[in-house]
């Protein structure tokens, strides 16, 4: 699907790999400027340089979005070089280790609600202060298919992606009646390298989760992104605080 975001500045968080960058690359091609924020600098660097290479308009700001410092200068900057911000994708994320709950790390806890959780409410923070100013705005948040159901051995992940989807629908409320939608997407097992990474030494956890997909294979980065310019689309304008799912059915069962 075709989309015209031209002049339009998109903001994506986690944007170095995987669905971020799959994003970043999708609003670039359909006309949008972008700003490519990371953790890994060197790694969002290179890939922005490809973009400008290619001759789409792009930026990319290092990013830790526990940081609240960090996170307030990612907005000043991609306001300041592009003049405003009409979407955000705030797609950074992390994986913990896959254990029980009693044999869990506190450590693990405490990273899995700082980024996926805490990491989206600051970054919600500053691009709603600037989407407020300019009176409109689209922010799509990245929960997961563990954001919709429980997910066994992943208590804190699963915990902290349930946070995304209430914090979502407080925010769309709040600022539904001043210009901006808030949503969030859930995708379901997707071949990017922090699901890679997650089960590298578990193949058959893996092969586990492939079997339970009722389109027996996992989503695709491109797959996802395409759901999240749809849902910064002025066709999904009547969409505010809604959990969209691109998960190959695993949670119709």
């Amino acid at each position: 699907m075709f989309y015209n975001f031209k002049d339009k500045v998109a903001l994506i968080t986690g944007a170095g790999s995987g669905i971020g960058l799959a994003t970043a690359k999708a609003f670039a091609q359909a006309g949008a400027l972008v700003a490519l924020a990371d953790y890994n600098e060197e790694t969002v660097k290179a890939e922005t340089q490809k973009l400008t290479d290619a001759g789409y308009k792009a930026m990319a700001i290092r990013c830790d979005v526990t940081n609240e410092a960090d996170v307030a200068n990612m907005v000043a900057q991609t306001v300041t070089t592009f003049g405003r911000l009409d979407y955000a994708y705030n797609n950074a994320g992390v994986h913990v280790t896959v254990v029980e709950t009693a044999d869990a790390l506190s450590e693990d806890f405490d990273k899995a609600i700082a980024v996926n959780l805490k990491g989206i409410w600051l970054c919600m923070k500053y691009e709603l202060q600037q989407m407020r100013k300019q009176g409109s705005g689209a922010v799509v948040n990245c929960s997961s298919q563990s954001g919709i159901v429980g997910t066994a051995n992943l208590g804190a992940y699963t915990a902290a992606k349930h946070g995304v989807v209430g914090l979502t629908k407080a925010s769309a409320l709040e600022y539904a009646h001043k210009g901006i939608r808030i949503n969030c997407i859930c995708p379901g097992t997707t071949e990017t390298p922090m699901v890679a990474n997650a089960v590298a030494d578990r193949p058959e956890h893996m092969d586990a989760i492939i079997s339970a997909i009722p389109q027996g294979r996992m989503g695709k980065a491109e797959e996802i992104a395409s759901a999240v310019l749809w849902l910064c689309s002025d066709g999904a304008g009547f969409m505010i605080g809604q959990a969209v799912t691109p998960d190959g059915g695993y949670t119709i069962k």
